[in-house]
This record gives C-alpha cells, sequence and structure tokens, in this order.
C-alpha cells in the first residue's frame, strides 16, 4: 500500500532532490505515491501548504520561518528535516547596469565589495543627475533573495530601502522583466540567471557564493503537526529526496538529471542550461564568457541536505536587521527550531555530522554568532532596527 502526497514546486534547479526523487522512482521505493504540483509563486506554495492543499513544499527557508512566527501571514508552523539547496542563486544585471557598474569599479569584477561600492558611485550620479532610482527584482519579502541584495548593497554604502527600489517578482517572470527595462537588476534562482544571459539581455554579477560561502537557500517544507501525526512518512520523504541528491551529484547523471528536469511539466527549459547549474559552470555573459564555481549549488555534497539551526537564526537576524521582525529569544528559538537536524538524522540512521554545519561566510561583517545577534547586528554600516 502506498501513501498519496500532493507536494508543491517552483521551476528552480533547487527542486531537483524532489523532482528526481519521484520521476526516478526513488519515492515510489519508499512506498510514496507523489503527485508533484508546479506553482509559479511562492506565496501560492505557502498558502497551499499552510492550508493543507499540499502535504509538503520546495519552499523558501526564510517562508517557513516567517510562517513559524506568524509574520507577514497567518501563523502556522513549520518544520524543514532537510535542506533542497545550500546556495544557487545569482544576481544578474542588465548590459546598461553592468557597463555602469565596471565603469565606477575598483578592483576585481568579482570581488562583491567592489562591484557594491561601484553601484554605491552608480546610484549616486543617478541620483545627481535627476535620474529614477535603479528598480531591483527579488522573488520574496522572506527570501534569501532579498536578503543577499540587501546585503550586497549595503557593504557598499547603498540604502536599499532609500536608495533604489526592490520589488516582488515570480522566478519565471524576471527574464522578460529586465528585457522589458521594468527592472535593472534581479536575484534569483537557476536557472533564470542563465535564462537572462542566454537570451542576451542580462550579465550575471555574482554568484552568491561571492556573498555568502554557504547559505541555506530551500527547504523540505512540512506542517509541524501533520509531521508530528506522520512521522514515518516524514522520514521516507527525506530518505528519498536524499537518495535523489546523491543521484544528482554524481558527475556521470547530471545530464540525465538535466532531462528529467527539462520536461515542460517540471521546470521547462534547455537541458543544458540546467546541466551548467548541475556542474557550477555558467555562462555570465551574452559574449560567451563563462565562470566555474563548484560552490555554485549544493544539492547533496558536504551533507548539504541536513538542516542547521544556525542557519535559520541568520536569516532570522536578517528580518530583525531590515525591520521584518523584532528580536526576542523566544523567536530566534523559534526560528531556528524550524531546521530539524535529528529528523533528517532519523530518516537516515545517521549520527549528527558537524561538518554540516559549517559557517555562513560572509564576505562582510563579523563572523555570525547565533548567541549575539545584537553584537552580530551592530557591526554593520547601515543598522535597522536594534535589538
Amino acid at each position: 500500500m502506498t501513501t498519496p502526497l500532493h507536494v508543491g514546486f517552483i521551476p528552480l534547479v533547487d527542486a531537483a532532490a524532489l523532482i528526481v526523487a519521484v520521476d526516478k522512482g526513488f519515492a515510489k521505493a519508499e512506498g510514496l505515491d507523489v503527485n508533484l504540483v508546479r506553482e509559479v509563486s511562492w506565496s501560492n506554495v505557502r498558502d497551499k501548504l499552510n492550508i493543507g492543499l499540499f502535504d509538503a513544499a520546495h519552499l523558501l527557508a526564510p517562508v517557513a520561518i516567517a510562517s513559524s512566527l506568524g509574520l507577514g501571514h497567518v501563523k502556522v508552523p513549520i518544520v524543514a528535516p532537510f535542506n533542497l539547496g545550500i546556495n544557487g542563486n545569482a544576481i544578474t544585471v542588465s548590459a546598461a547596469l553592468h557597463t555602469a557598474i565596471l565603469r565606477e569599479i575598483d578592483g576585481d569584477r568579482f570581488d562583491p565589495m567592489a562591484t557594491a561600492r561601484a553601484l554605491a558611485r552608480v546610484v549616486a550620479a543617478r541620483r545627481k543627475s535627476g535620474a529614477e532610482p535603479l528598480t531591483f527584482a527579488m522573488t520574496f519579502p522572506f527570501s534569501t533573495h532579498n536578503y543577499q541584495l540587501r546585503f550586497w548593497m549595503a557593504a557598499g554604502g547603498v540604502d536599499p530601502d532609500e536608495d533604489v527600489r526592490l520589488v516582488v517578482l515570480p522566478p519565471p517572470f524576471m527574464v522578460e522583466s529586465l528585457e522589458s527595462g521594468h527592472v535593472d537588476g534581479f536575484c534569483v534562482g537557476a536557472p533564470w540567471n542563465s535564462i537572462a544571459v542566454d537570451h542576451g539581455v542580462g550579465h550575471i554579477l555574482h554568484f552568491v557564493a561571492d556573498i555568502l560561502v554557504h547559505a541555506a537557500e530551500k527547504v523540505l517544507a512540512i506542517r509541524q503537526g501533520w509531521a508530528e501525526k506522520n512521522p514515518d512518512t516524514v522520514a521516507r520523504l527525506v530518505r528519498a529526496a536524499s537518495r535523489a541528491a546523491d543521484f544528482i551529484e554524481q558527475p556521470g547523471n547530471r545530464g540525465e538529471a538535466a532531462r528529467i528536469l527539462a520536461q515542460p511539466d517540471r521546470i521547462g527549459v534547455d537541458a543544458e542550461v540546467i546541466q551548467r547549474t548541475l556542474d557550477g559552470r555558467l555562462k555570465i555573459s551574452p559574449d560567451g564568457t563563462f565562470r566555474e564555481n563548484s560552490r555554485y549549488l549544493l544539492v547533496g555534497r558536504e551533507a548539504a541536505g541536513r538542516p542547521d539551526p544556525a542557519q535559520a537564526a541568520w536569516l532570522y537576524s536578517q528580518m530583525v536587521r531590515w525591520t521584518q521582525a523584532r528580536f526576542s529569544p523566544d523567536a530566534l528559538r523559534a526560528a531556528m527550531a524550524v531546521f530539524r537536524p535529528e529528523l533528517y538524522d532519523a530518516a537516515l540512521s545517521k549520527g549528527a555530522d558537524v561538518a554540516a554545519n559549517r559557517p555562513i561566510g560572509a564576505f562582510d561583517g563579523p563572523a555570525f554568532n547565533p548567541d549575539d545577534i545584537a553584537g552580530y547586528l551592530a557591526a554593520f554600516k547601515i543598522p535597522r532596527r536594534r535589538v
């Protein structure tokens, strides 16, 4: 007898472990009959998960935390027993903004501090000339994309709330919005940065791995109450996703994985673009320039699937920094409790893997300490609400 499940996802490469788990039969081998439902926006995924239309979902890690804290929407506690992706985002800009940043840069164009300071000079020149502020898109207010854009900009002296416009767009709409001139840049997950480059309308300025070495991105999200009532089903879903992640990370399997993900009802883009992402070798400019980074997206390597509560604490600290939340010790504990390494360990019969708990490694500011969020936030040039 199989257990039917409805699982939502957004067409992004970091949904790979879920998609491959279903389409390669790893979920079926665990006795799960999973119906994957493709959605266009994170609000749709969140809402359908919260009201029970989805049993589980591919979800932005900060949305799982915000839902558990009741930020921006109704309060529905979520647990994340598996990381679907570490890193995987990039910042892409229009040809005009790319030219303007490189004209102002003093240093290595792949150094995020150099580009952030160059952006500040571009912003200042536009203000002086009376030009409209630059507009950047991100996928959701409670998103890694929002925090990564803000972190990068603020390091160079750009106030994301005063000096530029930040707007929300679903991932599949980013490229068209850049091409039409509605936005000057965006931060999104793969494959949409690569699609912008292939269409000749964008340049990938930074991989998120340039900004944060090890950043939790998407999680397998499950309502806490449902997870508590169905622990065996949760464990089976974690095992299926873990087997799929291991399959994807084998270089010899990536061509097949890319073809699975490329199907129209999955991600629906060319398999070659997806394989570039899985290989960490991306075309960053329409002229054919490529750049490689082995840490562009981690699906299963380096115990990437094991949730780390310190990552949840960092995401919560960004909510506090950018005035989405007021700090409280109770809220911090609740945020960290969303990431559930013990469920991962139990499902896979593993002991705690300390190697999975890696520092975030941001390019600016002090090392993150979840026991001193006030001190951490006080170190930044553009502070927000004090804790």
